[in-house]
């Protein structure tokens, strides 16, 4: 019988990488049933949200599947610790045809949560693959060009980080060489993420072995240019938003879900800040019944 504690270590490909994934089965699977592609926030790996929310799924009597993007964690390709919006929907949508191919799941009952900036990736993938059938978004990140401005300092400052990032491509297609800044850090200006961002610093939480803390330079523009945002009028599944007001840019999820075509919802939870999604037991907890909840219904 399954152990949903136990994940069972699964490979499949992506655009000529092999990819690895931890597939949480309910306790008593193995009738063909629901499925969901479970991601976390950018430059993470697995182990972190994304396996949180995915291990408790298999709890609620949901399968799921988190995986490591191409290079990052336990998965192959290159460059790595490359933060790629495009190359993340397309492994997501990699992730989806795998859990088609499995006997143990239904394939007409396929869902996909997205963490953070998972998010995002996770809208993206869902206009571009029919084959997911419901979404859920835990504390999306949703930006598009005017909500990332406010969030980086304004245009001008965007501006240097995109020039930066096409200066760091092009020594990369000459050289073979990336250039890395920490992902996360206090004394690193130039950090993706610069403060005290605890999560991923306390390694009782976030600051797990698996996960290398580095952002590839290069990958600055297609971060910034990414919008989310503009993806949800082509949405057209069953989808829910479940966040705070005193999370990450809240005014995204609000836009995203106004502009999301049908069937949708927008769920506050009390949190705190964006990193109890990640791992406040009471948070992460609300938040995975509101999901499973909407899966159930619309799986």
């Amino acid at each position: 019988m399954p152990n949903s504690a136990i994940p069972e270590k699964i490979s499949f490909t992506s655009h000529g990488a092999e990819l690895v994934g931890d597939l949480f089965v309910p306790a008593g699977g193995g009738t063909p049933g629901p499925a969901v592609v479970v991601t976390g926030s950018w430059t993470t790996v697995k182990e972190q949200m994304a396996g949180r929310y995915a291990r408790g799924l298999a709890e609620n009597g949901i399968t799921a599947f988190a995986f490591d993007f191409r290079g990052y964690g336990e998965s192959g390709g290159a460059p790595r610790d490359f933060e790629s919006p495009e190359q993340k929907s397309e492994d997501i949508r990699a992730a989806v045809g795998y859990l088609r191919s499995r006997a143990d799941v239904d394939g007409d009952r396929i869902g996909a949560l997205g963490v953070c900036a998972g998010a995002g990736y996770t809208a993206v993938a869902a206009t571009l693959d029919s084959d997911i059938r419901s979404l859920a978004l835990v504390a999306p990140w949703l930006h598009n060009s005017e909500l990332v401005a406010g969030l980086y300092g304004g245009q001008q400052r965007i501006g240097e980080l995109v020039a930066l990032g096409e200066a760091a491509a092009e020594r990369y297609q000459e050289t073979g060489t990336v250039e890395y800044v920490p992902a996360v850090s206090t004394e690193d200006p130039n950090a993706a993420m610069y403060g005290p961002f605890d999560y991923y610093l306390d390694p009782a939480r976030g600051a797990i072995p698996q996960w290398g803390n580095r952002f590839a330079v290069m990958a600055w523009p297609g971060w910034l240019t990414f919008d989310p945002i503009a993806a949800a009028p082509g949405v057209s599944v069953p989808t829910l938003l479940v966040h705070s007001h005193a999370a990450a840019i809240p005014e995204g999820a609000e836009r995203f879900h106004a502009a999301l075509p049908a069937d949708k919802e927008l769920r506050w939870l009390p949190a705190d800040s964006q990193f109890d999604f990640y791992d406040r037991e009471d948070t992460v907890t609300a938040a995975l019944d509101a999901v499973a909840e909407h899966f159930g219904k619309t799986l």
